[in-house]
């Protein structure tokens, strides 16, 4: 049965992971082109309160459930953002990992398959963790994929099925691999993003801990420019099949940002001044990750527009609200990544 809000003469949409940062983010910009939004989540990491207006369903995407919401419902365009997403969770429980990250994927592929659906399935994916720290720096898509977690290897197990799918059955897909998105709605305990943890700890005047010298990059990608760019993918004439990397695109800004310049940025746009607390260097982490983006421009997928200080301000401003409205003590560890 068709939702009572859902009106049959407009595009509709579904959004896995849309509870999350970025996939409500993805939401609130599909709203604004004017589609019915559908959202479902299993609300492990997402919250309800990132939810736009919306139709939301509590279900896990591995699920038989899941699959018979896909044969409910017609949907013009799939936006697959649910995943595992914690690099570290993924080194210590990578069946975990694989079962959200690669069979969640298959069952969304086999449900939409089984239906004969023709909607464009927007995946994404990673750019740093798929690439590794042998590839070029600024990364094109076309570098050999190194991935040095399970869930780098588990997103590109996911690619290989959506260009396996797209050969074989014809469907529709385009894959975007993101840089290190940051803004407001992150979660400093959940997706572990320096970001979030810098501004979480600059309002409760602790010191910002930097692992190494802090000269180690990113490419940090404001989390409105990749929703923007999500939706528009959704419209885009795409460019013949070919390879692994035909039709998947780098959301990024080209731009590395050293994780100390980071953080007097965040100290200038917050006025407020901490100390730095350095600490040694993990070893295996990628010192430098960047991503090209002239491939994505090339399509009219128009990835960075924020500079990264209005980008960072604008992220304060929104954990200052959150930070008066709910001023408790956080307990998240220190040792997370800073990506």
């Amino acid at each position: 049965m068709t939702p009572h809000f859902l009106m049959a003469d407009r595009k509709r949409v579904l959004v896995t992971g849309g509870a999350g940062f970025i996939g409500s983010h993805v939401a609130d910009a599909f709203l604004a082109g004017g589609y019915d939004v559908v959202v479902v989540d299993n609300l492990s990491s997402g919250r309800l309160p990132n939810l736009p207006d919306c139709f939301f369903v509590e279900v896990d995407i591995r699920s038989l459930e899941f699959k018979d919401l896909l044969h409910r419902e017609h949907y013009d365009v799939v936006c697959h953002l649910a995943a595992q997403i914690d690099v570290r969770a993924s080194l210590s429980d990578p069946i975990q990992d694989a079962a959200t990250n690669i069979l969640g994927t298959l069952n969304l592929l086999e449900g939409l398959r089984a239906i004969g659906s023709e909607a464009r399935i927007i995946f994404s994916s990673t750019g740093g963790a798929l690439y590794g720290s042998a590839a070029v720096s600024p990364s094109p898509e076309h570098v050999s994929k190194e991935p040095e977690s399970p869930y780098g290897i588990a997103k590109l197990a996911a690619e290989h099925y959506l260009s396996y799918y797209a050969r074989v059955h014809r469907m529709d897909s385009i894959v975007l691999r993101f840089g290190n998105v940051y803004g407001p709605r992150q979660n400093p305990l959940a997706e572990a993003g320096v970001v979030a943890i810098f501004c979480d700890r600059l309002l409760r005047l602790r010191p910002l801990t930097i692992f190494g010298d802090g000269e180690q990059t990113r490419d940090y990608v404001y989390v409105k420019d990749v929703a923007r760019a999500v939706f528009q993918a959704s419209h885009l004439s795409l460019p013949p099949l070919g390879g692994l990397d035909s039709r998947a695109f780098n959301i990024a800004t080209g731009i590395g940002t050293s994780v100390l310049f980071l953080a007097e940025t965040l100290k200038e746009v917050s006025k407020i001044d901490v100390p730095l607390q350095f600490e040694a260097a993990r070893p295996g982490e990628v010192l430098n990750s960047v991503l090209q983006q002239e491939k994505a421009h090339s399509l009219g997928l128009l990835s960075a527009t924020t500079k990264l200080r209005d980008g960072l301000a604008a992220t304060f401003e929104w954990f200052s609200m959150q930070h008066s409205m709910h001023d408790s003590e956080p307990s998240f560890p220190l040792e997370l990544d800073q990506k």
